[in-house]
């Protein structure tokens, strides 16, 4: 096998692993390193990383067109003073519970892309955050519908999405959590999860974007694999997106816990 099939083959597996990872809430920065790390895979740089975040932010997008046609419209009347509907208010609720993980994370980059990336912080992330989901799923009152969501709970959300910035929180996790803690059904936190992963995942593709042309590391990767990894990752989240939300209220979150508490021991092995 020459370095071109190594290559492919670790750009095929890691984008199965971020699209298979990202919305379910298990820690996709948890899988990828903990992979690259097993594999011995060097980082597969900037390019790789746009290519899958570009498929999974797609695949959020296709998913949820329909929701999305309607948030922008009524966002777009809220702002034209026409009223403020159901979908407006949502709109208005998914951008200010943005606003906290943006904020902290254009301020704590340096932090997160360093000294957080350790072994040892994402075992205890995902082990600590496992409590923290079965706790939600246990405390939480589970009867609150999108349309009962207010602005408090929905910027509690927003503030426990910043955790997701320490790799091995997982970001649809704990804002599912927090959700969960705030009332919400199993499916109206999952959904308000999703669409809230849109902003957070379009910026951050798009700062990477910014570095990866500054840095004119475009022409350096293969093209064609660029688009077999944001193929995959698409297809992929939009398998994994469809089978949570139709499955979450029959099996609960607990496989996920028990997955994330073995995944963590593991983890803590690895580290050892």
């Amino acid at each position: 096998m020459n370095g071109e099939d190594v290559t492919f083959f670790q750009s095929l597996i890691l984008a199965l692993v971020q699209g298979g990872t990202e919305f379910l809430p298990i820690s996709s920065s948890a899988h990828l390193i903990l992979v690259s790390e097993v594999m011995g895979w060097a980082d597969q740089g900037l390019v790789f990383d746009v290519a899958v975040h570009l498929g999974t932010l797609f695949a959020v997008l296709v998913y949820f067109r329909d929701d999305l046609a309607q948030l922008l419209k009524d966002w777009f009347k809220s702002l034209a003073g026409q009223g403020l509907t159901e979908s407006g208010k949502l709109a208005w609720l998914l951008l200010y519970a943005s606003l906290p993980a943006a904020i902290v994370g254009l301020l704590a980059e340096g932090l997160i892309a360093g000294t957080l990336r350790s072994s040892a912080v994402i075992a205890t992330a995902t082990l600590v955050f496992a409590g923290v989901l079965w706790s939600a799923d246990k405390m939480g009152e589970c009867k609150l519908s999108l349309k009962e969501l207010g602005h408090r709970r929905a910027l509690w959300i927003g503030f426990a999405q910043c955790l997701a910035l320490i790799p091995g929180t997982s970001r649809s996790g704990i804002t599912i959590s927090m959700a969960l803690f705030c009332g919400l059904t199993r499916q109206a936190a999952s959904k308000f999860s999703f669409l809230l992963s849109i902003p957070i995942i379009a910026g951050s593709g798009l700062l990477q974007g910014i570095a990866l042309f500054s840095d004119s590391a475009l022409g350096e990767f293969d093209l064609l694999m660029m688009f077999m990894a944001f193929s995959v990752a698409l297809l992929t989240a939009l398998l994994c997106i469809h089978a949570f939300l139709t499955l979450i209220d029959r099996i609960g979150f607990l496989p996920f816990i028990i997955y994330r508490l073995i995944l963590g021991i593991c983890l803590y092995l690895w580290v050892i």
